[in-house]
């Protein structure tokens, strides 16, 4: 029987130094010496460190042996970022904007006690900043 012992994240993108730069600029923590700007660029998220990798489209390829996602006709996976209040979910959505990231979505209600919005990476990664009244 598998029992994982961690889970990561790895994401395809074109330019690499540009991912860096755009995950810095939101305040995400680079993941010590997995980063060069030409092959990786890798975060730690969160309290509990989540790493996401992002490879250069040609390795990730490469790697899985097969087709990346074409990420303008649709989403391969959603990652929910944790806010601590409405306030800073609006902060994050001016940030995101003007690190160059789309906003799918202004901040907003949706649902009793949710609030959050929706936006993309430069190469086209979705992600969703939420804050939820009643804490989970």
């Amino acid at each position: 029987m598998m029992r994982p012992k961690k889970i990561w994240a790895n994401l395809a993108v074109k330019d690499v130094k540009r991912t860096m730069e755009f995950y810095t600029t939101l305040g995400f923590k680079l993941n010590g010496g997995h980063n060069n700007g030409k092959e990786l660029a890798s975060f730690l998220v969160g309290d509990n460190d989540f790493v996401v990798h992002f490879f250069r489209n040609d390795l990730l390829k490469k790697a899985i042996e097969g087709e990346l996602a074409d990420l303008s006709k649709g989403n391969e996976i959603i990652f929910t970022l944790w806010s601590d209040s409405k306030a800073e979910v609006n902060a994050w959505a001016e940030e995101v904007r003007l690190a160059g990231g789309t906003l799918f979505s202004r901040p907003a209600e949706f649902g009793e006690g949710y609030y959050g919005f929706v936006f993309a990476d430069p190469d086209g990664h979705k992600w969703n900043v939420f804050h939820m009244q009643n804490e989970l």
